[in-house]
């Protein structure tokens, strides 16, 4: 009987310098140092992504349009959290009535920017207070807007502060009488004194920003900051922080988690108070800080930051061990509030917005995110592409273009890949890569028009021989 054939087992030889998948379940945001030297989890450009989904990056959220009138809106205030105030460049005051808005004043000027700030004092209520240096101080105390007080006719901006309204125009800060919002001028020499002081500055320099907090007043110029402490006209103490930085205007300013966040034509800085305010939270970001003009303004909703720089948003998401930068596009803000703990903007457009929902007023929203150059651990040594694939959750209807280039910058993009969202699962997207094999240096970019979220990027390439 003949033995059955045996065959020796076939020996499988792995190829050498198969790397391990490198997987990426974590972003970062938008990172404008060196593109070569970078983290995985950074992008080198973005627009319309944010990371509010952390670990995952999605599409910013859309907004809604809750009205317009004019062609810019020059200041937004809320009265008691419970109604939604805008002043328009055609001169009217008004209040939202959720479902139109509603004229309480007109004939205010067309073109100055408002500030607003609430005060109870000798009103009996809580009134809403607002200023644009030409129309006098005015107020709204739950019916109608109207004037009030002997306070100077020219004040520019308005807050509160140790049971006062304070105002300043030109180098001037001036404050009413102890919880007397009327009596501007009453100097008879006791603790419940009006207040006045003019400001100095080496560069001779107007105020063009106040904000009170609970233990000081602080007081900003195009390039110096300053703050004053204290209770009583014999106590306040004014002291100068810097002369070297200062802020554009009276809406680039906001405060999240204690610390104020300024726009100054040079960058954006953090300042926590008594310190010299600092740029190194934003130097990540400094490819996308030049040439600021003065079309800015600043907002924050309680967990991430708003800067408005002209033509682009930078959101700062300042959450602890996230600290990421995303930057927005297709929003042009004048001024931003908080109502009921939901973000508003008024624009340029006149409009007044609300963020929210996944589509801006109808209109799907279109992004794209750029990856940095991926090469191997050694730049110098060649590599061989075998996988690269992406997880994304896309909403129905929404399209997903993946490109690649093999280029450090540039934009020669070639289209690999397009996928339309079902909205019923993840989508687990193949990129080809055989185009690109050989490559030393692979960008790539996701273009998304719609909503979608991205969870995961894994590539994985072979090393070949150094030479």
């Amino acid at each position: 009987m003949r033995k059955p054939i045996q065959y020796e087992m076939p020996k499988y030889v792995e190829l050498p310098g198969v790397l391990p998948p490198i997987i990426n379940r974590e972003w970062r945001g938008v990172n404008t140092f060196d593109p070569m030297s970078i983290g995985d989890n950074f992008f080198t450009d973005m627009s319309n992504f944010t990371t509010a989904d952390y670990p995952a990056v999605s599409v910013r959220p859309g907004y809604s349009v809750i009205g317009n009138a004019g062609a810019k809106v020059l200041g937004l205030g809320v009265w008691k959290d419970t109604e939604l105030h805008a002043v328009f460049d055609d001169g009217t005051w008004r209040k939202w009535d959720g479902a139109s808005w509603v004229t309480l004043k007109s004939g205010l000027d067309p073109s100055a920017m408002w500030s607003f700030t609430s005060f109870e004092g000798n009103f009996g209520g809580i009134n809403l207070i607002g200023a644009n240096g030409v129309n006098g101080l005015h107020r709204y105390d739950g019916s109608t807007v109207q004037t009030f007080g002997d306070a100077p006719s020219n004040i520019d901006y308005v807050t509160t502060y140790q049971n006062r309204i304070w105002g300043a125009f030109g180098s001037e800060i001036r404050a009413c009488k102890l919880d007397d919002a009327t009596s501007w001028n009453s100097f008879p020499g006791t603790e419940e004194d009006s207040y006045g002081k003019q400001m100095e500055s080496t560069r001779g320099e107007n105020i063009n920003m106040l904000s009170g907090g609970l233990t000081k007043l602080t007081i900003g110029m195009p390039n110096s900051l300053h703050e004053l402490y204290g209770g009583t006209p014999s106590e306040f103490t004014l002291m100068r922080i810097t002369e070297d930085y200062g802020v554009m205007n009276n809406q680039s300013v906001s405060t999240l988690a204690g610390s104020m966040r300024l726009i100054h034509p040079t960058g954006l800085y953090e300042w926590q108070g008594g310190t010299i305010p600092s740029k190194s939270f934003s130097d990540i970001v400094g490819g996308y800080q030049h040439n600021i003009s003065g079309q800015t303004a600043s907002g924050a909703d309680g967990t991430m930051q708003y800067f408005a720089l002209s033509d682009k948003i930078l959101e700062y998401d300042a959450r602890p061990n996230i600290t990421a930068w995303n930057v927005w596009k297709g929003m042009q803000p004048s001024c931003f509030v908080l109502f009921k703990n939901e973000l508003y903007m008024g624009d340029h457009s006149g409009r007044v917005i609300k963020l929210g929902g996944q589509d801006d007023a109808g209109v799907p929203i279109s992004g794209y995110l750029i990856s940095k150059p991926f090469t191997s651990p050694s730049i110098a040594q060649r590599q061989r592409w075998l996988n690269m694939y992406a997880v994304w959750e896309l909403a129905a209807g929404s399209t997903l273009t993946v490109s690649l280039s093999s280029t450090v910058g540039g934009n020669d993009w070639e289209a690999v890949e397009s996928i339309t969202g079902t909205g019923l699962s993840m989508e687990r997207i193949i990129i080809p890569v055989r185009k690109f094999v050989l490559e030393n240096t692979v960008r790539v970019r996701f273009d998304i028009v719609g909503w979608g979220r991205m969870h995961e990027f894994t590539r994985q390439v072979r090393l070949l021989p150094l030479r």
